[in-house]
């Protein structure tokens, strides 16, 4: 078996624009692809902090063009050459559902997410589902604009009869 390399692996998984039946449906999460400058505000459950950074959130077509996934990149500040990937969200529309199946993989904190999306509003993505504790949680995207969007991440501790917000995110286009 011949060795893999990075760009192998990539041309492999990352593609060029939405493919598929019907790419138009694509278009939900096909609109944020591409790079974004990420304040990131992630409230700390034991201590009630507030604690915020400055993330990279790449956006791309997968899988023959049939996905969206997204990698949320840190940097380090003595370093910024030096990426740390926190982890990666893959999402797939099925046509069955008639909605978009999502999947988040936090490889650095051990956290993995399922969720089933929908539109949401006039300008807004709504995704609902659990989390690794089994909470449930919503993540929605707002405001979306070509050039920025709002994420809020809400969690629930009574079975979605209440929600408080655990993460927001503030994103302005870079490329």
């Amino acid at each position: 078996m011949s060795e893999i390399t990075d760009a192998a692996f990539a041309r492999a998984l990352v593609s060029r624009a939405a493919a598929g039946a019907n790419p138009k449906r694509l278009h939900l999460f096909g609109q944020l692809v591409g790079s974004w400058n990420a304040e990131v505000r992630l409230l700390d459950e034991a201590t009630g902090e507030w604690r915020e950074t400055t993330q990279e959130w790449i956006f791309a077509y997968t899988l023959g063009g049939r996905a969206v996934q997204d990698v949320l990149v840190a940097r380090d500040h003595a370093d910024p050459e030096r990426v740390e990937g926190r982890g990666t969200t893959m999402r797939v529309y099925d046509a069955v559902l008639g909605a978009w199946r999502v999947s988040w993989f936090g490889a650095a904190s051990g956290d993995f997410c399922t969720l089933v999306a929908t539109p949401h509003g006039r300008d807004g993505i709504r995704q609902d589902g659990s989390q690794t504790d089994g909470r449930p949680i919503r993540w929605n995207f707002s405001r979306i604009t070509p050039e920025s969007f709002e994420w809020d991440g809400w969690v629930s501790d009574d079975e979605g009869r209440t929600w408080w917000l655990e993460q927001h995110i503030d994103a302005v286009r870079t490329g």
